[in-house]
């Protein structure tokens, strides 16, 4: 089937997509749950990761819980308070599950880039 004939000449389309692994009940790994693991890498705190994500700490920990309870070893590690407070910090698994999500990522992006060179390719 050709997507191309169903398409205004005039227009300028692309081809995107959300990149995400999903588990057999939950979500394990997109975008989002990235970002919060960079902010905690950053800030050594579920807390003010969520802060500067605009996100609640709810939600944040629950992502994290999610995160956690879905990879074979713990990717966040959290410590309770005490006092110096609490944090929270990135397993050498999370560094390494980033890396490998970033080169999925940069894969997908570049066979989104070709599918959509394929679309306007003039025949």
């Amino acid at each position: 089937m050709d997507i191309k004939k169903h398409l205004k000449k005039s227009h300028s389309y692309r081809i995107t997509g959300m990149l995400r692994i999903t588990g057999p009940d939950e979500p394990f790994l997109g975008p989002g749950r990235i970002e919060l693991m960079e902010h905690i890498a950053a800030t050594g705190s579920i807390n003010k990761a969520a802060k500067e994500m605009g996100m609640s700490y709810k939600k944040a920990w629950m992502m994290v819980q999610s995160l956690n309870r879905q990879a074979t070893t713990p990717l966040v590690i959290t410590q309770t308070g005490g006092e110096q407070g609490g944090g929270a910090q990135l397993s050498t698994a999370a560094l390494e599950l980033m890396q490998a999500y970033q080169a999925l990522r940069q894969r997908f992006e570049a066979f989104l880039r070709q599918e959509t060179q394929n679309l306007l390719r003039e025949e």
